[in-house]
């Protein structure tokens, strides 16, 4: 074990820090056979691209970021109950949506409100308004530096598949058990280095993880 391997308030610390987790990640993927085919690699939040950053270039690959918001509850900023990506893609967490009595046109309406304040003006930003593209027919590779509930991976391999992707794998260095079966079964395949029966959250498990903002990310793309 490492140096950064200690216990931490009950739990195990696996990486020292975002570039730890994509070398141990590099570690388990197929990386010579993914070579022989032609890769792109999406990060699918902003603490993810890094991470998909550092694959892309072991794989001489392409990288990119999925932009994606939260839904959250009404008067309550921590329960998100909702996803929507960049291609309008919403995915919801149907027991929560339930708990709180929420209708279906609810949350699409605040999907809509979501898109259009917060991820429009990131588009414009980032990419001169352009939504992802060059996906369809590619082997898309997804990244993230961990899964807490595994609705933001949900929603971005339904994005990929629905613009026509070849193959959505996922590769994410830790996430709960309880999530691997969810994946897997839209996910072509699965890569992590931990899964965890009683898991925490993503910042538990890592000795760093600075928040990543919109312009970290910028200046992590013109590096």
């Amino acid at each position: 074990m490492e140096d950064f391997e200690v216990k931490c308030s009950g739990s195990k610390i696996y990486f020292k820090n975002r570039e730890d987790a994509a070398h141990k990640l590099i570690e388990i993927l197929p990386i010579e056979k993914m070579r022989l085919e032609d890769w792109t690699v999406v990060a699918s939040s902003f603490g993810g691209f890094s991470i998909a950053k550092i694959i892309a270039k072991k794989l001489d690959a392409q990288f990119k970021i999925l932009f994606t918001e939260k839904v959250l509850a009404p008067n309550n900023e921590e329960c998100e109950i909702a996803i929507v990506t960049e291609s309008e893609e919403v995915v919801i967490h149907e027991e929560l949506a339930r708990s709180f009595d929420l209708s279906l046109d609810f949350i699409y309406s605040k999907s809509k409100y979501v898109y259009e304040s917060m991820i429009l003006n990131k588009l414009s930003k980032f990419r001169s308004g352009e939504r992802i593209k060059d996906i369809k027919d590619k082997n898309i590779l997804l990244v993230d530096e961990g899964l807490n509930t595994g609705l933001t991976m949900m929603a971005c391999i339904k994005t990929a598949i629905n613009l026509g992707a070849k193959s959505v794998s996922v590769a994410i260095p830790i996430l709960p058990n309880a999530s691997i079966q969810t994946i897997e079964s839209i996910a072509d395949d699965l890569y992590y280095v931990e899964s965890l029966d009683h898991f925490i959250s993503i910042n538990y498990y890592y000795n760093e993880l600075e928040e990543v903002t919109f312009e970290d990310i910028k200046n992590i793309k013109d590096k």
